[in-house]
């Protein structure tokens, strides 16, 4: 596969809608430390480092493009972080609403969710030990 130095080198990068681009930015530098890597414009997009190996885009809400609006939601953000408590203080202390606080899963993973300036979901999560799938009621179909 080619690179290109003008895109994430990721397998899947999600692309969230924001009527702030910039504002988007800032805040998601603030409540999760990535980092901005590429600007298109002002404020039609910006591509975001995420951890060693991931990415984020985000775009204006222009043409079809809009951001969360309402009560429900249709997407989620999972992110791995290597300390879920402190991610969340980040992210609580940015001003993201709690949607739950950090718990204990018996899949072995802690997580919680916050929502973002413009309502994304975005998870944080961090594996506290190795589990099974069936050990919860679970199936595997292969492993990763």
């Amino acid at each position: 596969m080619l690179t290109n130095r003008s895109a994430p080198p990721v397998t899947v990068t999600p692309v969230l809608v924001y009527p702030d681009v910039r504002a988007a930015v800032a805040w998601l530098e603030a409540a999760f430390g990535f980092e901005e890597r590429v600007r298109i414009g002002d404020a039609h997009r910006a591509q975001l480092r995420v951890g060693a190996d991931g990415a984020v885009v985000v775009a204006d809400d222009g043409g079809d493009r809009v951001a969360p609006q309402g009560s429900g939601y249709t997407h989620e953000v999972k992110v791995r972080v290597p300390d879920v408590d402190a991610a969340f203080a980040r992210a609580r202390d940015a001003g993201g609403e709690v949607v739950s606080e950090p718990t204990t899963y018996e899949y072995g993973e802690r997580s919680c969710v916050v929502t973002d300036l413009a309502g994304h979901r975005w998870e944080l999560t961090q594996t506290v030990r190795d589990v099974a799938p069936d050990e919860w009621g679970g199936t595997a179909f292969g492993s990763w």
